[in-house]
C-alpha cells in the first residue's frame, strides 16, 4: 500500500485510481475531506454505483462478500464504501477484508473509512493485507505548533494569502479546533474573497464579530426556539454580518438535514443515519428533534427558498434579503411570524 499524507491525496487521485484506499484517524474533518476526494475521483471516473454499509454491533460481512461477488454480474464500475468508526472489524470483519484484499472485485474502488486505529489494530493481520492493496491515509492529530501551517495550505487553496500575525491570531482563535479553523476561513473567503488576509482583517471578521455568530441561528432555529432565532438574526444584521454567511450556513444544514430525513424516511433508524452523516455527538439531539418534527419533503421545499433568498441578495430577485432569511428561520424553528410571500423567479 501507498501511504501517503492527506495533502498529498490529490495528485494521486489525479494520476490513477487505486482498487483499495484505507483512510484513517482522529481528525475527523480531514478524513472526511479525503474520502471526500476519492468519491469525487471516482464518479469523474465512471464509477456511478455506490453502496454504502456500515459496521456496527450485529454487521452482518457476509452483506460486504455478496456485493464484492455480484459485481462481476453487471458492467457498471462501482464504489463500496465502508464505514468503520470503532477501527476494530472484528475476527469475522478482518477476516472478510484480508480476503478481499487479496482479491479485489474488478471495476471496483473499495474505500474504507475509519476512526483512529490501536497500536495492535496497526499491526494486524487485515492492515497488513490492506497494505499491499492499495493506497493508505492516515490522518494524524494537527499539533499547536503545526497549526498555522494547517491553516496557511488550506486559506492558499481557496487563493488566500495570510500575513503571519493573522495565522497566529486564527490558530489562538480555534484552539485546536479542525472544523472551527475551517469554518472560520470559509466565512474569511465569503466575506473577504481571495487575496491578502492581514491582521485588520481577521479581528474585524472572527475574532469582533463573536457576539452572534451564524451557527447559534442555525441551533435555535432546529431546536425550535423562534425567540432567540429572531434576536440572533437581528443581531447580526446589525452588527453588519453579509447575508451571504448567514445564508450559506442555513442552506449548508438544510441541505445536510434534507439528505437525512430522506435516509430515515426509507427506513433507516435515526440513530444510524445520524452517525452516517457524521453529526456531533453534542449536536444529535437538537438535529434528531428537528428530523423527527419535518418531513424531507419540507426540508427541500426550504432549500429552494435559499436559492430564492441567493437570487434576492444577487438582486436578480424582488424582496428584503433580511426578511426572507427571518423568515426561514422561523419556519425552521416552526412559527410562522412574517406573512407568507407568494414565491416567484
Amino acid at each position: 500500500m501507498t501511504q501517503l499524507r492527506p495533502e498529498q491525496l490529490t495528485g494521486q487521485l489525479r494520476r490513477a485510481l487505486a482498487s483499495v484506499y484505507f483512510i484513517h484517524g482522529d481528525e475527523t474533518l480531514v478524513v472526511n475531506e479525503c474520502a471526500d476526494a476519492v468519491r469525487a475521483a471516482a464518479r469523474a471516473q465512471g464509477y456511478a454505483d455506490r453502496q454504502v454499509f456500515s459496521v456496527e454491533a450485529g454487521f452482518d460481512w457476509n452483506a460486504l462478500r455478496a456485493a464484492c461477488d455480484s459485481l462481476s454480474l453487471f458492467s457498471e464500475k462501482r464504489l463500496l464504501e465502508l464505514r468503520l468508526p470503532g477501527g476494530k472489524p472484528g475476527k469475522e470483519g478482518g477476516a472478510a477484508l484480508r480476503d478481499y484484499a487479496e482479491r479485489p472485485a474488478e471495476d471496483t474502488v473499495l474505500l474504507i473509512v475509519s476512526g483512529k486505529l490501536e497500536p495492535a489494530a496497526r499491526n494486524s493481520k487485515w492492515v497488513q493485507a490492506l497494505d499491499k492493496a492499495g493506497v493508505g491515509v492516515t490522518v494524524w492529530p494537527v499539533e499547536a505548533a503545526q497549526l498555522p501551517a494547517w491553516i496557511e495550505r488550506r486559506m492558499r487553496a481557496r487563493g488566500m494569502q495570510a500575513e503571519a500575525d493573522a495565522l497566529t491570531l486564527l490558530a489562538e482563535r480555534v484552539e485546536g479546533n479542525l472544523l472551527a479553523a475551517a469554518q472560520e476561513i470559509e466565512k474569511l473567503y465569503l466575506l473577504n474573497g481571495p487575496g491578502v488576509v492581514d491582521l485588520d482583517t481577521v479581528t474585524e471578521l472572527v475574532v469582533d464579530s463573536a457576539r452572534y455568530d451564524v451557527f447559534g441561528l442555525v441551533d435555535s432555529a432546529l431546536a425550535g426556539d423562534a425567540v432567540h432565532a429572531q434576536r440572533v438574526l437581528a443581531g447580526l444584521r446589525a452588527e453588519g454580518i453579509d447575508p451571504v454567511l448567514v445564508l450559506w450556513a442555513l442552506a449548508r444544514e438544510i441541505r445536510a438535514l434534507a439528505a437525512m430525513a430522506t435516509d430515515v424516511e426509507s427506513g433507516l433508524p435515526a440513530a444510524r443515519v445520524l452517525a452516517s452523516h457524521r453529526v456531533w455527538e453534542k449536536r444529535k439531539p437538537v438535529v434528531g428533534r428537528a428530523l423527527q418534527r419535518v418531513p424531507a419533503r419540507r426540508w427541500r421545499d426550504w432549500l429552494r427558498r435559499c436559492a430564492r433568498i441567493d437570487r434576492v441578495i444577487k438582486g436578480r430577485a424582488m424582496g428584503s434579503c433580511w426578511d426572507e432569511l427571518l423568515q426561514l428561520s422561523l419556519d425552521l424553528a416552526g412559527s410562522g411570524y412574517l406573512p407568507a410571500r407568494k414565491e416567484t423567479g
